[in-house]
């Protein structure tokens, strides 16, 4: 497996004012008119960060599996600095730089690409899965473990049982039964995918668990990384 440490690029935004600039400028390039690929083929992959503030340390990484199998086909891993404050809704901005870095260290095309996260379920609709699928042109989804600021119907108690997450009346995502009588997760389009598809993906990867294998695995492996990352000394 593949770990390369990164840089804060020498034009990330550093303040709100510039961050929200920029949301707004790549807003305008979120693609919500594809279906995106279908569920169980080809590859899909999981990104998902952790961090050390104590250390000023963020850790991605990036697992890719066989859509079909759900088996692991190549695992990569980032570090960094943290590059970015926390601030609600410009929370990408912390991690897209070591998640590119980890989606460019793997040895394959990655395929579908899952967020521990939001898409256009984002106050300013331009969550962490369309900033990255804008940024890398790769089709992505976002599947959260809360609604975020929206609000929602519990959809009925059985698996793939779905309502809608809404922002008044703007339907921004959906909430996901992948369990029976288990909480939902809350799906929202990213990037070159629509709704209905990316909550047959998250159904699709939800075998045994409320989570996306993608995210589980995800998870894991960035929590581990930041373990062992030796940055900075």
């Amino acid at each position: 497996m593949t770990t390369v440490t990164v840089q804060i690029p020498a034009d990330w935004p550093a303040t709100e004012e510039r961050a929200r600039a920029v949301q707004d400028e790549l807003r305008a390039r979120v693609v919500l008119d594809e279906p995106g690929p279908p569920p169980g083929t080809g590859r899909v992959t999981g990104v998902d960060v952790a961090y050390d503030d104590e250390r000023d340390v963020v850790a991605a990484a990036a697992v890719v599996l066989d859509a079909a199998t759900l088996a692991v086909v190549a695992e990569a891993t980032a570090v960094g600095r943290i590059s970015f404050p926390y601030v609600p809704g410009l929370l990408a901005f912390r991690e897209i730089p070591t998640v590119l870095a980890a989606l460019a260290a793997l040895p394959c095309a990655p395929g579908l690409v899952v967020c521990d996260g939001y898409g256009v379920a984002h106050p300013r609709r331009f969550g962490l899965a369309s900033h990255l699928g804008v940024l890398t042109g790769l089709p992505t989804i976002g599947v959260a473990k809360n609604p975020f600021t929206f609000t929602y119907d519990a959809p009925d108690t059985r698996r793939g049982s779905t309502s809608p997450l809404l922002a008044g009346a703007e339907e921004v995502g959906r909430a996901v039964r992948t369990r029976d009588a288990v909480k939902p997760v809350f799906v929202s389009v990213g990037h070159r995918v629509d709704l209905a598809n990316a909550c047959a993906h998250t159904l699709a990867l939800t075998p045994a668990y409320r989570l996306p294998e993608t995210t589980r695995r995800a998870d894991a492996l960035c929590r581990a990384a930041l373990r062992d990352a030796a940055y900075p000394a």
